[in-house]
């Protein structure tokens, strides 16, 4: 890594990034040429073409465990305390409206399993109020996306432009890979539209499938395996 937490271009000999598997544009992020940023590194440049970006930004989240130790609804969760996690998520309406307003949309697709996990009931109350806020995100089934996986995790700003966001085994984000080549990104964003027009809105879904749900179950085993539980900075992440 360097002093900014990138480490050199990853290149890849002989390997037409932009070829992928037929039908599957996501086949090829992996394979990509990209800038590899640690977790810091990321964040920071995340913000800057946040900041600076004209275009709707699109988000694609396939995995069902997440480790969200900023956000103090999550962190009430895993403590056990559901009703006062909800209540910090209804804290967060007012906070999002604001940001939201002086920001692009955020639109997002989110690949939901059955049954859903911890995180992910909870992680759909907070996309329900993203959505009321100007953060619109559409839900579909892990079936419908199976000949797809295993799916990467993308943030893409343009067709230009986009980072496949790496995490560790615990669902912890440990960086990313900052990618420019328009033959990867510009099918991965065509994709990423096609699946939100297909997808059913979150809103639906959260009262339908998540809001009758009695409170998640979370086991010590699960607190035991996330590393550094203590970790607080209290940051909004889009």
């Amino acid at each position: 890594m360097t002093e900014h937490g990138a480490s050199n271009t990853v290149e890849h000999p002989g390997h037409d990034p932009a070829r992928g598997v037929a039908g599957d544009p996501f086949a090829a992020v992996a394979h990509a040429d990209a800038l590899v940023l640690d977790a810091e590194g990321y964040h920071a440049a995340f913000d800057r073409d946040h900041a600076v970006t004209a275009e709707p930004m699109w988000k694609l989240e396939r995995a069902q465990t997440f480790y969200e130790p900023d956000v103090a609804s999550w962190r009430a969760m895993m403590d056990g305390d559901w009703a006062g996690s909800l209540a910090l998520v209804a804290e967060m309406a007012g906070p999002l409206r604001r940001y939201f307003m002086s920001r692009v949309p955020v639109r997002r697709v989110r690949v939901a399993e059955f049954p859903v996990t911890a995180y992910l009931q909870w992680e759909m109350h907070v996309l329900a109020v993203r959505a009321r806020a100007g953060s619109p995100c559409k839900v579909l089934p892990a079936a419908r996306v199976a000949h797809l996986d295993p799916l990467p995790e993308l943030v893409v700003f343009g067709p230009s432009l986009m980072y496949e966001v790496l995490y560790d085994e615990y669902g912890g984000c440990r960086g990313g890979r900052r990618i420019t080549d328009a033959r990867v990104v510009g099918p991965c964003l065509a994709a990423v539209r096609a699946l939100f027009a297909a997808g059913e809105d979150v809103l639906a879904f959260h009262e339908r499938e998540i809001a009758p749900l009695p409170p998640p179950a979370v086991t010590d085993a699960m607190r035991a395996a996330v590393p550094a539980y203590g970790h607080r900075t209290e940051e909004f992440r889009v």
